[in-house]
């Protein structure tokens, strides 16, 4: 006696899957796009603005709390990173506004897209100083071994330069 489960496999005709009979539309190459895929392929051609203009207002506003006294949660670490960074030659009241208004411009480009290989350049040298911070400041940046809280605020930007990679690799390749 055969078993029912491997006949089909015995006789030569495949089984058809539980998702190939509930979802058979899915599965067929003749099928017609469905509303999912038309949405992923509208938004594949458009992920890299995407990307780009979202890292640009998140970066613009970062830059923009910078410009206000006491708007910015980085703005100590900031001006002490500046102070290591520049041997003390630029006063904190000076460079957390160099900070800001650079970090709003680089913004600024990335959501227009204007003098974008500029404020890519710019961003990933902005990027080099803000990871300097972890090496610079290792008391405020660490805490037995682990990132304190400032710290952790310097590493969540490694999503932004990813992001900024992706958006470099696009705008090189064009």
């Amino acid at each position: 006696m055969v078993d029912p489960r491997t006949s089909s496999f015995l006789l030569g005709r495949p089984r058809r899957l539980l998702r190939d009979r509930v979802l058979p539309a899915v599965r067929t190459s003749t099928a017609r796009r469905t509303t999912t895929q038309r949405a992923a392929e509208f938004y594949r051609t458009r992920s890299i603005a995407v990307l780009r203009i979202s890292v640009g207002v998140v970066y613009c506003w970062f830059g923009v709390l910078k410009l206000f006294p006491a708007g910015s949660p980085a703005e100590e670490i900031a001006a002490a990173a500046m102070s290591k960074l520049t041997g003390g030659l630029l006063p904190p009241h000076m460079s957390v506004p160099l900070l800001g208004t650079t970090e709003a411009l680089i913004g600024l480009a990335l959501v227009t897209g204007l003098l974008l290989r500029p404020a890519l350049i710019l961003f990933f040298a902005h990027m080099a100083g803000v990871f300097a911070s972890l090496a610079l400041l290792p008391g405020q940046m660490w805490h037995h071994g682990a990132p304190s809280l400032e710290g952790q605020y310097v590493l969540k930007n490694l999503v932004l330069v990813a992001a900024c990679l992706a958006v470099t690799s696009d705008e090189l390749t064009r």
